[in-house]
């Protein structure tokens, strides 16, 4: 489903901004029962997609058959500080598994190291090689932009088109910030809108917030707040239809 040319509260439905919603379901402690619940929840609500961790790809497949929602996972998290060869190992694992969806953590050492071949290097052989398994596939790389400076995040967001990855993300939302509207703007800017995408991830609790995220420039939007978020968005579409006034709106 497409986002309208023009962002506004007007012009989204519950259904578009559910749609550019990856459910995150990646905390550290989180059980079998509750990865369950959680892909249900996005069938229910018809995410995009949901984002888990390798382990719990299959069962998240399994789980999400049939319902038009992707099954994503990551890749080198939340640190990015795994060799290439075992990145590329883990991606190919998670798509036999049955994602169909990666999101990748670059090297955030080795950027700020000033090592671009190497990052480049990484990046380029896990798209490569997934999409010699998967070409549908969607590769994300994850910046951790708390971390970075600005010259890093554009060094960054060159690579990653160099490299022909679909998506520039923002943060793990496991280290020291989130997604700001700076820094997507920043990372819109500094891509090309018509070969790579960008991901907003940490820290989007609220609807008024995931709306901002959208005018900066996110196509894509990781959360994990996604039921308050779209129950949110139809309450006020309601209100609206009956004439109520609403709280916020953009």
């Amino acid at each position: 489903m497409s986002l309208p040319a023009e962002i506004s509260f007007e012009m989204l439905t519950p259904e578009i901004v559910a749609k550019t919603i990856d459910h995150a379901l990646l905390r550290p402690d989180m059980t079998i029962d509750e990865v369950v619940a959680g892909c249900k929840l996005c069938a229910e609500y018809q995410t995009a997609s949901v984002c888990v961790k390798p382990c719990d790809v299959k069962i998240a497949a399994e789980t999400l058959k049939g319902t038009g929602v992707d099954v994503g996972t990551v890749i080198g998290f939340p640190h990015g500080n795994s060799p290439a060869n075992v990145k590329v190992f883990e991606a190919l694992q998670a798509l036999e598994d049955g994602a169909v969806e990666l999101d990748m953590v670059l090297n955030i050492g080795h950027l700020k190291s000033g090592r671009l071949d190497k990052v480049l290097g990484e990046i380029s052989q896990l798209t490569s090689a997934a999409k010699a398994k998967l070409p549908t596939c969607c590769v994300k790389v994850i910046f951790e932009c708390s971390l970075l400076t600005d010259d890093e995040k554009i060094a960054a967001c060159k690579l990653v088109e160099e490299a022909g990855a679909d998506y520039v993300k923002t943060s793990t939302g496991f280290s020291t910030g989130g997604a700001t509207v700076a820094d997507l703007k920043l990372m819109r800017a500094n891509t090309n809108p018509s070969t790579v995408h960008v991901k907003a991830s940490g820290g989007i609790r609220t609807l008024d917030y995931l709306i901002e995220c959208l005018q900066a420039g996110a196509g894509r939007i990781g959360a994990s707040a996604t039921a308050a978020i779209i129950d949110d968005m139809r309450a006020r579409k309601a209100a609206c239809s009956s004439g109520r006034p609403t709280e916020s709106a953009q």
